[in-house]
């Protein structure tokens, strides 16, 4: 896989393995959409991550955390979106957009607009 995801296969004989190998397969980031540059597709992912990974029951904090070290990194002017179950329709600037799921259903959209 070109994220560097491995996929878990059962095989295992106890009877919880199902769900424990159905987390470990959806627990890499998933990018559905990026027009980024790949070293900034990069970097803006594992931000991703990390606050999803540093706040997993609060949407809010893991937003905030990424706006605001996205806007240190590469600028003022972006905005970030984390949660399930919602569509969206943005205007953005040209290469900077990301559009990912990590957790399975969790997903994260980050972009510029100034």
């Amino acid at each position: 896989m070109e994220d560097g995801g491995e996929i878990i296969t059962g095989g295992g004989t106890g009877a919880g393995d199902g769900a424990y190998d159905f987390h470990r397969l959806h627990n890499y980031p998933l990018i559905r959409h990026s027009d980024m540059p790949d070293e900034m597709r990069n970097e803006a992912m594992e931000l991703c991550v990390t606050a999803v990974e540093k706040y997993p029951s609060n949407n809010e904090s893991a937003a905030r955390m990424i706006k605001e070290n996205m806007d240190r990194k590469f600028g003022s002017s972006w905005h970030a979106l984390v949660g399930e179950g919602y569509g969206f329709e943005i205007t953005h600037e040209v290469k900077n957009l990301l559009y990912m799921f990590f957790g399975g259903n969790l997903a994260i959209t980050v972009w510029k607009c100034s």
